[in-house]
């Protein structure tokens, strides 16, 4: 039975060995961990169904399901009737190619006179349903958008229900020249037909490299696709594009595990703050961190050095949590396994915790209520463990989004009432800001532990939220003993306002190193620059036109001031199981005239929003319900729409701010006249950035009209939505290029 914990603890690297034989260099494939079996189409006629079958099960790890075994000889049965006209070619044929990024693997690939053909089999199957073309699809668009060998050829993705008495009569490449052709549809009996049509239709195509086996792999994933992947024990270097020379997320690791390595050679205690892009994997190396930390290269945990990953963000970890959750559920009962997934859930929650857990069972330790503005255990709530001390077990904590972590005014206040509903543990007169309370419950151990902490760049997005400062002023003040490992780009000014050289200047325990910054975004595979053309724009910067003319080919960045026609487009962008979804700021006022709602709040929302697919109602791809930037962050779609509302307005080269009163049904500008009102500019501004690097493939940023009309009164029918509200941000926009459809 394979544990949840498997994705917390059981990550371990999987390195192709490639074998040459000593007669001409050809590949020995029996050693290639991609692909159950792999030879010349010949060689496959040649053998017995049985000799296949058995090679197929001999490659498989563990014990295949009696169904996947009857699948396999019926495929094998099939082809070797269907392929015979291509018997005496250079083609070959590929059975069970690994899909890295989706965490499946391809039924049957075949590799013939040029031509990529995906075969997706429904072996039984007598008709067709949009989920199995969907599938078939999404292999193809993989193999397209993120494998070398294959982006530059012909992909015809093909579905097979063996008892289906119809076939595909038109080859069609898709509206999107990307030469993927658009799925076909056969049984058993028409593939040979169907095969030959394709070959006509692209008779001049040059020979595929013998390496495509054993291609570099590209994969950008979104991080629940990366989560499930790493479940099913790939590392992160199988997960990222990494042929790619600038993406440092192995080298990030790396450095990570030595600090930890460090620290506990040396019993100290230690802090990292890791920066990047956004979209640059900074949740992707906490997780792999996390797993490689508490496995260390062998198949069972290493309870006394174990890591958990935490983040505040209950929009990210509820969505995560129950993708993995039904993921091990629906694997278990394939497996024939009893469990239900309550069990599932209850077992990822141990790995992928809410901040809130965390830090409710060290608060449960404390004397209570706190004198003198000290905190102290009491020693009859807690036990102290020989090791560990009063702390928890883990050595290691990952705290994602730490930009986000609360300041001691919000956190006193949130404990001072008992939460947010006054029902749980009442702490008053609480000391300290939940970074400073973080790094004192690891300061708790006797022996030594790590903080990790993934910081996003101008990514504060709430009030009650310290930045990065909070953290740096902890430790100069109250641990100065902690070893303290920084990026440089943590000085820059969307960093705690530029002042972290100011603020560490004094702290001997600093160490920078160019290892803990992410700069290329793996959100955004066809823009890398994406997040320097947000920056820009969000800054009235002049760079602005010419990054967008760099990357406007390879990410569709489009503008458009009527909501159908941003539907429109997204409706025609998406292919087989992408994610589209419409995102608006939690300012925005004035949407419902378009016809959006706004997502409303609570987890169990957020999950269906995600996680759905395009068939339920309550999936994002319906363009119905709007997330903010609350409940999207840390989190991506492939297409977004960005609803740009009056609530941040363009206005003779500035930003001005405005939050909307139900009460007097106005717009109410913010003045920049005290501390709080500038926090909550920057959050305002910060949410625009938040929204504007959700989608990995591509965006329409819809600035609406306004209503112009009047009564017969002469008043205005509409004076929440005046054209002069909108029309400033959209000829700014306009004039950066952004081409408008």
């Amino acid at each position: 039975m394979m544990d949840i914990r498997l994705f917390h603890l059981r990550l371990q690297s999987i390195h192709a060995i490639i074998n040459y034989n000593s007669m001409g260099g050809r590949l020995d494939m029996s050693k290639s961990p991609r692909c159950l079996y792999y030879s010349d189409i010949g060689s496959f006629l040649n053998r017995e169904t049985e000799s296949v079958f058995g090679a197929l099960c001999d490659k498989y790890h563990g014990d295949a399901l009696t169904t996947t075994r009857e699948a396999w000889k019926k495929e094998i049965e099939i082809l070797r009737r269907e392929l015979t006209p291509w018997e005496d070619t250079d083609g070959r044929i590929v059975f069970e190619y690994d899909i890295p990024r989706l965490g499946k693997r391809i039924d049957v690939v075949l590799l013939l006179k040029g031509i990529i053909f995906c075969l997706e089999f429904k072996v039984g199957e007598a008709s067709i349903l949009e989920n199995d073309v969907d599938q078939v699809l999404d292999y193809a668009l993989d193999l397209k958008n993120f494998h070398k060998y294959s982006q530059d050829r012909v992909i015809v993705p093909v579905l097979i229900a063996t008892k289906y008495n119809k076939k595909s009569s038109l080859i069609q490449p898709s509206v999107y020249d990307d030469r993927v052709v658009n799925p076909l549809i056969t049984g058993e009996i028409g593939i040979s037909d169907l095969l030959k049509k394709v070959l006509q239709h692209f008779p001049n195509e040059n020979e595929i490299d013998s390496n495509w086996i054993i291609s570099p792999y590209a994969p950008t994933p979104t991080i629940i696709e990366a989560a499930r992947t790493l479940y099913e024990s790939h590392s992160v270097e199988d997960i990222t594009r990494h042929e790619a020379d600038e993406v440092m997320t192995d080298r990030t690791i790396s450095y990570i595990l030595d600090v930890i390595k460090k620290s506990r050679e040396n019993k100290e205690k230690s802090i990292c703050f890791v920066t990047g892009v956004p979209g640059a994997g900074k949740t992707l190396v906490g997780l792999d961190v996390a797993v490689k930390q508490t496995y260390q290269g062998t198949d069972n945990p290493n309870l006394d050095e174990g890591a958990v990953y935490l983040s505040g963000n209950g929009p990210l970890v509820a969505v995560l949590n129950e993708a993995l959750a039904k993921d091990n559920y629906i694997k278990c009962k394939e497996r024939g396994e009893k469990k239900k997934l309550t069990d599932s859930r209850r077992e990822v929650g141990k790995f992928i915790q809410i901040i809130h857990r965390y830090r409710d069972n060290m608060l449960a330790k404390i004397k209570n209520p706190v004198e003198n503005g000290i905190l102290e255990i009491d020693p009859e709530k807690a036990v102290k463990m020989q090791n560990a001390g009063y702390g928890e077990v883990e050595h290691v904590a990952i705290f994602d989004e730490a930009q986000r972590s609360w300041t001691h005014k919000r956190l006193a206040e949130y404990l001072k009432r008992g939460g947010t509903y006054g029902n749980k543990l009442k702490v008053p007169n609480f000391p300290m800001s939940e970074a400073s309370f973080l790094i004192w419950s690891l300061d708790q151990r006797e022996d030594w532990a790590t903080i990790i902490c993934l910081v996003g760049g101008g990514q504060e997005i709430n009030t009650g939220e310290a930045g990065i400062i909070e953290w740096i002023r902890s430790l100069n003040d109250t641990f100065t003993h902690w070893k303290i490992y920084i990026s440089p780009q943590l000085t820059e000014p969307e960093y705690a306002e530029g002042r972290v050289d100011e603020l560490l200047a004094r702290n001997r325990q600093v160490t920078y190193s160019e290892c803990l910054h992410l700069g290329v975004s793996l959100r955004s595979y066809r823009a890398e620059k994406l997040s320097a053309f947000v920056h820009a724009l969000l800054a009235i910067d002049d760079k602005a036109p010419l990054i967008y003319k760099d990357i406007k080919d390879k990410y569709p960045i489009v503008l458009t001031r009527n909501m159908e026609k941003a539907r429109r487009w997204l409706h025609e962008k998406v292919r087989g199981t992408e994610k589209t979804g419409v995102l608006i700021t939690k300012e925005s006022a004035r949407y419902k005239p378009l016809g959006v709602h706004v997502l409303q709040s609570g987890d169990e929302n957020a999950v269906h929003w995600f996680l759905e697919d395009k068939t339920d109602t309550r999936s994002s791809n319906y363009l119905e319900d709007a997330a903010t930037e609350i409940q999207v962050q840390g989190l991506e779609l492939d297409y977004t729409c960005l609803l740009w509302d009056a609530d941040m307005r363009y206005d003779n080269g500035r930003w001005r701010y405005y939050r909307f009163s139900s009460s007097s049904s106005k717009w109410v500008e913010q003045i920049d006249n005290s501390e709080s009102k500038h926090e909550q500019m920057k959050y305002m501004l910060n949410a625009y950035r938040v929204l504007l690097t959700r989608a990995r493939a591509g965006m329409v940023i819809c600035v609406p009209e306004g209503n112009e009309h009047k009564t017969l009164s002469g008043f205005w029918e509409d004076s929440t939505r005046l054209p002069e509200y909108y029309d400033g941000t959209y000829h700014y926009l306009k004039n950066l290029g952004i081409v408008e459809i």
